[in-house]
């Protein structure tokens, strides 16, 4: 656990072995991590926001010698929007069996009504929901499979779905390419990590407080 963060927290420094050891191949090693955090529901916990501001980074750390930018970032949106579609047709195709099932303790977890609200949920707000979650660790990697659940159409879903990755992958890898190197980013890369987290929660924290507010 004590690697996993300082893994988390030092990203910069990771990356830029990856980029020092793995040279062009560092390319699939970070496409991989894209797609895992994207489309398996079951790896919510890799680094997307950070890894992309540390890719941002890292390049231009190499002045686009080791790897380029113009080339990283439409291999990242295409390793992204991957893993968004096979996460959303897992979820079209065996997420409603998940809530059909007999196991006692999946019908404790996933109940009939939690389906009907998600699916209530897509109707009405799920274009935003996309992009916004692309955002929210954790949130992002459960979307694309809920929306799936949530019988949101494929052809409503895709494009979100697009304009979300792009909008991502380009604004933290840019981020990260002309702001990393100051020096003010680079000896406090940690709390860039953590500023970038709470950045990405807090839209969902508001939401929180204002549902609450609501309510009372």
């Amino acid at each position: 656990m004590t690697e996993f963060i300082d893994f988390f927290l030092h990203l910069d420094k990771y990356v830029e072995q990856f980029f020092t050891d793995y040279k062009s191949l560092s390319y699939f090693i970070i496409c991989a991590i894209l797609f895992c955090e994207t489309g398996l529901v079951f790896t919510p916990f890799l680094p997307g926001d950070s890894l992309l501001f540390a890719v941002g980074a890292t390049i231009a750390k190499f002045n686009n010698e080791t790897l380029d930018i113009a080339v990283a970032i439409p291999l990242m949106i295409g390793a992204v929007l991957l893993g968004d579609n096979v996460n959303y047709f897992m979820g079209s195709k065996i997420g409603k069996r998940l809530f059909e099932t007999d196991n006692a303790l999946l019908k404790k977890i996933l109940r009939p009504e939690y389906l009907e609200k998600t699916e209530k949920f897509y109707e009405t707000y799920g274009g935003r929901t996309v992009i916004m979650a692309r955002f929210v660790p954790i949130v992002r990697t459960f979307a694309p499979f809920v929306a799936g659940i949530g019988a949101m159409t494929y052809k409503r879903y895709i494009s979100f779905c697009i304009f979300g990755a792009i909008f991502w992958v380009v604004s933290l890898t840019l981020l990260g390419y002309y702001f990393g190197q100051k020096e003010i980013v680079k000896n406090n890369f940690e709390l860039v990590v953590l500023g970038i987290i709470f950045i990405s929660i807090l839209p969902a924290i508001i939401q929180i407080l204002i549902t609450k507010f609501k309510k009372n």
